[in-house]
């Protein structure tokens, strides 16, 4: 064995170290488990929280959307992450209430693979047919009437999706049913559809990862995992019909624009505005009112009540955009009405 290598087995068996002793000397380890859409800003949080309070620690699982409403529902983990809500016969039949919390408002980017452009419009109806497989070149009429000053190559279309239960997905969907009767008809909005044709892959990391190394191919992911890899991203048109890139200040319009239920379950796809953009969405915690440890409640409860107010901001250096005032103070009073169970 090198120096070198030795030298990076030494540094590997420290950090493990380290990270097994935290994790040794937690007095509170809390589970959780779902989304990966939100996963760049969570790690941020946990990894935070856990050196205000050196008593807690997180385990996360990332394993989307749906499963992380499966795990909350069957009381595996302490919280759930979805960016879906869940619907109403779910919570029903679930053993105790469960809370929706709102973290930040996030978006559902469209990246792409074409060497040489950095820019891209589309527009629902586009995205959908590209989707449906009746758009199957990148110099299609529909596509080169968006994009006029692009010189768009007579190359094929590769369809990038998610193949796991994500929420991710259910935005992304959300919004080409809002755009196209076809699919509304055919597929819909689900965390999870019956996709006509494309590749389909576990996990935001594995689809940003094939889209980067695959000229041609089209995918949607959060827009923390395109920055991060340098991806370029299409602008969407929006409700008011102007093409609109995502960043914090157009998902921020979005957030604001919309109405928003007592229960906490909203959509921000399509919002209203000149500047919202159109695949935005919310992310989610989800807990029991009563959860069922209450060695767990006090760390669970100031960890959530953290979130709300501190952890905000550090949402828009990750690309999150923040929740209105407004909303927060709301999210705070429900939080408050978590307790042990009877």
């Amino acid at each position: 064995m090198n120096c070198d290598i030795r030298f990076l087995v030494l540094v590997n068996l420290v950090l493990v170290s380290a990270f097994n002793a935290h994790r040794a000397e937690a007095g509170v380890i809390l589970q959780g488990g779902g989304a990966t859409f939100p996963y760049p800003l969570y790690a941020k949080w946990f990894a935070a929280f856990s050196e205000i309070d050196k008593d807690v620690d997180f385990s996360y699982q990332r394993v989307g959307s749906g499963e992380g409403q499966r795990l909350i529902s069957n009381q595996f983990i302490d919280f759930g992450a979805s960016d879906a809500p869940m619907s109403s016969e779910a919570l029903a039949n679930a053993p105790g209430t469960i809370l929706h919390v709102p973290t930040v408002g996030g978006a559902t980017i469209v990246i792409f693979n074409l060497p040489q452009i950095r820019n891209l419009r589309l527009d629902g109806p586009t995205l959908a047919a590209i989707y449906l497989g009746k758009i199957t070149q990148w110099n299609d009429p529909a596509i080169v009437a968006q994009n006029p000053q692009i010189k768009l190559p007579d190359e094929e279309i590769t369809t990038v999706h998610r193949s796991d239960d994500s929420g991710t997905t259910y935005i992304f969907t959300s919004f080409l049913t809002s755009a196209s009767p076809e699919w509304k008809l055919k597929l819909g909005r689900s965390v999870s559809v019956n996709w006509l044709s494309g590749v389909g892959l576990k996990g935001s990391d594995a689809l940003t990862s094939y889209v980067k190394h695959t000229p041609g191919a089209i995918g949607y992911v959060e827009l923390a995992y395109a920055t991060q890899d340098n991806l370029p991203h299409a602008s969407i048109k929006n409700s008011a019909g102007n093409y609109v890139q995502a960043s914090t200040e157009s998902i921020a319009a979005a957030l604001s624009a919309s109405a928003i239920p007592d229960d906490f379950r909203w959509s921000v796809v399509n919002a209203p505005g000149p500047e919202s953009y159109p695949i935005a969405g919310v992310t989610w915690l989800l807990v029991f009112k009563n959860p069922g440890d209450p060695t767990k409640i006090a760390k669970l409860l100031a960890f959530l009540k953290w979130a709300e107010t501190e952890g905000q901001k550090m949402a828009p250096d990750l690309n999150f955009a923040p929740l209105p005032e407004t909303v927060t103070q709301r999210v705070l009073s429900e939080i408050n009405t978590i307790s042990a169970r009877n």
